[in-house]
Parts: C-alpha cells; structure tokens; sequence
C-alpha cells in the first residue's frame, strides 16, 4: 500500500497561521473581559496648558442663596459646576431648572448625602442611580460626573462611580466656606492666593474650586471672579476643564 505524503501548500500554512493566532486573541480576550474593573483615581486638577478653572457648588442646603449666586454668575457671564444631590433637587426642581437652563452643568452628588466610604458599593451606586433618575427626570440629562460627598474617595467609593461609568470630581481648592467663621475676604484668599501646602501649581491652570451656597461665597464671588480675570483666568464648567486637557 502506498503513502501519500500531502505537503501543504503556502496558503495553506499561512491560513492556518491566521488561524491559531485568532484562536490565541479569543483567548486572551476572554482572560482579560474576566478581569476586575479597574476604577480610575478621581480628578482633583487637570494638566493642560490653557489658563482655564472650574468653580464648583456641591449642594445640600442653602437653597437661599442659590438664586443670588446664579445673578452673579449671569451678571459675569460665568458658566459653573453645580454638584446636587438627590434629595435636594427633589425638593427644589425649579432651581435646578434654573442652573441648568442658564447654562451650567447640573451634576451628581449622590442622594442622600451619606459618607459613601462607609457603604457597600451597591448602596453606592443606589445613591449615585437614585440622582441620576431624579435630575434627569428634571434636566433631560444624564449625568456622567460625581462628587462624593464629604470629598470621600475610598476604593469602594470610587469603584462604584466608575462601573457606572462616572468620572469622580473632588477639588484643588477648597475654600472651606462651610466653617462659620469663614469670611468672605478669607473665602476669596484661599482661592486667589493659596498657599504651598494646598498643593497647587503656581498658576492654577486647571485648578477645581470647591464652593457651597453660603452668604458670606455669594459676598466673595465678585471678587474671586473679577481678580481670576484679571488674572487672564477663563472659568469654565468640569465637562470643559476635562476637554483642555493636554494630549
């Protein structure tokens, strides 16, 4: 009986080639969709090379003041950040209808304001999903940016976000307006001219500034706006600062 040796041909080797090496991808692919999320770090300051800032309002309370604040921002053609939890825009739609329709970003600060470290992640992202349905039902708008309250950012925190597909927001400058003894000259110092410990690059490029809607803010905003502008500063919203960033 003869033997027939078949000898393959080129093509025939390059496509089984192709072969083994798409099987070898498949497989890779699997081992790694199998792999853990991996949460990005929260934003605090952005590298760019534009003079540009964000001022940011993390909302709980202090509803008063909202309406003298979106004046000043209006009255300096200034477009800002406000962070809102849940429970609040509930209770004061037609503010947040305001920001938004006046052109800030409306975004997410979970819904009841808990310390997020000190919950599972699924409670988490309940806070984080139980905001986002309430502010769209108000703004149209899905959010996609979250401020932890308290400037949380534990691993569980910020996993959470991030599955849910959120960047997490925290801040450069932080003007520590909710102290009572926080003067509005002192809110307006720890903005324009922060110290070394702050951690701040000399000229503030890409700084996040944190804000709460308090009296003696709405008296330090004029001044914070008009010396940052003076300064060559264009301040703009968090969606924006994350669009300057450098290549």
């Amino acid at each position: 009986m003869r033997v027939y040796v078949v000898k393959p041909s080129r093509l025939g080797l390059i496509i089984v080639g192709l072969l083994i090496a798409l099987g070898l991808m498949l497989g890779t692919h699997r081992i790694f969709s199998s792999l853990p999320v991996v949460s990005p770090g929260p934003v605090s300051q952005v590298e760019t090379n534009q003079k540009v800032m964000a001022l940011t309002v993390n909302v709980d309370w202090g509803e008063e003041n909202i309406p003298a604040m979106l004046e000043i921002f209006k009255q300096e053609n200034v477009k800002v950040t406000f962070f809102v939890s849940g429970r609040w825009a509930k209770n004061n739609p037609d503010l947040v209808k305001r920001m938004d329709s006046e052109g800030h970003l409306v975004e997410n600060h979970a819904y009841s304001h808990l310390h997020p470290d000190r919950i599972s992640l699924d409670e988490n992202k309940r806070e984080i999903l139980r905001t986002e349905q309430v502010l769209e039902g108000i703004t149209g708008r899905k959010t996609g940016f979250y401020a932890p309250p308290y400037g949380e950012k534990g691993s569980t925190t910020v996993r959470a976000a991030s599955e849910l597909g959120y960047t997490t927001i925290l801040w450069t400058l932080d003007t520590i307006d909710w102290k009572a003894d926080s003067s509005a000259e002192l809110i307006f110092q720890r903005v324009v001219n922060p110290t070394a410990k702050m951690g701040v690059k000399p000229d503030k490029r890409g700084a996040i500034v944190l804000m709460h809607p308090k009296g003696n803010t709405v008296k330090a905003l004029p001044l914070i706006i008009g010396k940052l502008k003076q300064e060559g500063f264009r301040l703009v919203t968090i969606a924006e600062l994350m669009d300057s960033r450098k290549n």
